[in-house]
Parts: C-alpha cells; structure tokens; sequence
C-alpha cells in the first residue's frame, strides 16, 4: 500500500520567481501620475509626476501658476525624482493641459477622491 500525498513538497523552495522575467511588472515610469493629497481643514495640494524628461519642469510649473492662478513648487523626492506640488485640486486642469499640448492620454494616471 503506498501513499501518494506524503511526498515532500516545499512550495516555499527557490523555483525562481514567475514574474522574475518580466520587469516592467508594477513599473510607473511609462506613466504621468496626477494626486491629490489633503493639507489641513479643506486645504488641498496636488502633485504631478513622472512627466518625461524631454519636458522643462521649471518652464511647466511656471505655465501651470499662470494658467490655473495657483502656487506651485518643484520639490526633489529621492524616490520619485522631482515632483510639481500645486496649491488645490487642479488634477482636471493638469490633465486638460497636458492633453492640450500633446501628450498622450492613455499615459496620464489621476488619482485621488
């Protein structure tokens, strides 16, 4: 009489790891990401990131100030490299900006409530 279900198996063992071979698996680099983060009381800032190198971010932040008539800020994140913090929700206006002058919108990622 043998039994077949007393075999040992680790399925913790090191078989390789099935996403090992495709590493553009989670990746945000091919994508701009628009987020809202909540300040104080009803204070609201909204960040852009990701926008390709290929782009001016000084140049950017400076159009989104004139345009939307609201501080902004280029911040150095380790991370995530530098990042546009505006002041308000302004990811609808991000979008619509970026959309207007030629960026795909298939890239553009807005997130938040």
């Amino acid at each position: 009489m043998s039994v077949q279900n007393l075999n040992t198996f680790d399925p913790f063992a090191d078989e390789g790891d099935p996403l090992a071979e495709s590493a553009d698996v989670g990746s945000t680099s091919d994508y701009i990401h628009i987020r809202i983060q909540q300040r104080n009381g009803r204070k609201t800032l909204t960040t852009l990131q990701g926008l390709p190198k290929q782009y001016d971010q000084k140049k950017l932040l400076k159009a989104f100030k004139k345009e939307f008539a609201c501080n902004g800020t280029l911040v150095d994140d380790e991370k995530m490299g530098q990042v546009i913090q505006l002041q308000g929700d302004q990811r609808a206006k991000i979008s619509a900006f970026l959309v207007e002058n030629g960026l795909d919108k298939s890239t553009i990622k807005v997130h938040g409530f």
